[in-house]
């Protein structure tokens, strides 16, 4: 569908499979992806086709990890504006946080590195029986990034999550299952059935327009010092939500018992209460 040298973009059936293709290197982690990963995003967000994204690794890797081609260099980033180098994992989570539409990562192999990182800030995690983890980045003498400071202990526990940091040791895919990093495993060759099966039951059953508000209602509430906050969001929303045509067709469809057919569009029909591309600067 579109032109890009490290991924692949498809859309069909209303869900955009994105896959990490670069099977030769183990779709090893650059500048080139990044951009292209945001890119990606921008386009199923603006896209009102789109109603779900899968995340998935051409070959037998999702993804094994940052390019190392250029040695020793390869974490010493020249430093940008306030004389700090913005991690390139960091930049894709933080991008993948804003999606408008769900995100599905089907991991087919290892994911190492970045490789797991950049999953953190998507919302559901399928994996092969033959997938491998590991947050390596104390065994490489640098520190963990793509934000996972924020996102790991609140997916798996802190404990958790200090254990795999600080130990940088690979682990198998039941053991991320059994801590809820991933949340169902697969055989290899039905792994993207899988997702595909969980993308369009988003896709052919609810409003696209609710789907979005509610997956950054979730990501933003979530570390938020009074649950006040939460009911004053949501009670906006609902408010927003509760006159729009989706909400009058969702009644509607329930009492007259056929599909539901939802006119709202989220490019279009997002609430006006809150910026929901909104992000503070890097500082």
């Amino acid at each position: 569908m579109s032109s890009f040298k490290t991924i692949r973009y498809d859309v069909a059936a209303g869900i955009a499979t994105i896959t990490l293709n670069r099977p030769e290197q183990l779709n090893a982690f650059d500048q080139t992806m990044l951009e292209e990963l945001c890119a990606a995003l921008d386009l199923s967000d603006t896209d009102d086709a789109v109603k779900a994204v899968i995340v998935t690794g051409a070959g037998r890797a999702f993804c094994a990890g940052a390019d190392l081609s250029t040695g020793s260099k390869t974490f010493d980033y020249e430093a940008g504006d306030g004389g700090v180098a913005r991690d390139l994992a960091g930049q894709f989570t933080l991008r993948a946080y804003r999606s408008l539409k769900p995100i599905i990562s089907a991991v087919n192999g290892a994911a190492v590195g970045v490789g797991i990182t950049m999953q953190l800030a998507m919302d559901i995690r399928l994996a092969s029986t033959s997938a491998k983890f590991g947050f390596v980045f104390t065994r490489r003498g640098i520190v963990p990034e793509g934000a996972s400071s924020w996102f790991l202990p609140r997916l798996v526990g802190m404990s958790t999550a200090l254990e795999w940091c600080m130990t940088g040791r690979i682990f198998g895919a039941e053991e991320a299952h059994r801590s809820g990093l991933v949340r169902s495993l697969h055989a290899p060759d039905e792994l993207l059935p899988a997702a595909r099966a969980l993308a369009t039951e988003i896709v052919e059953n609810t409003s696209a327009v609710s789907v979005a508000v509610t997956r950054q209602m979730f990501w933003r509430m979530v570390a938020v010092d009074h649950p006040m906050k939460a009911h004053e969001f949501e009670s906006r929303a609902l408010y927003h939500r509760g006159k729009s045509a989706d909400a009058r067709e969702g009644i509607a469809s329930f009492l007259e018992k056929r599909a539901a057919s939802y006119p709202d569009r989220v490019t279009q029909n997002l609430p006006d209460f809150f910026d929901w591309r909104s992000e503070p600067p890097f500082v």
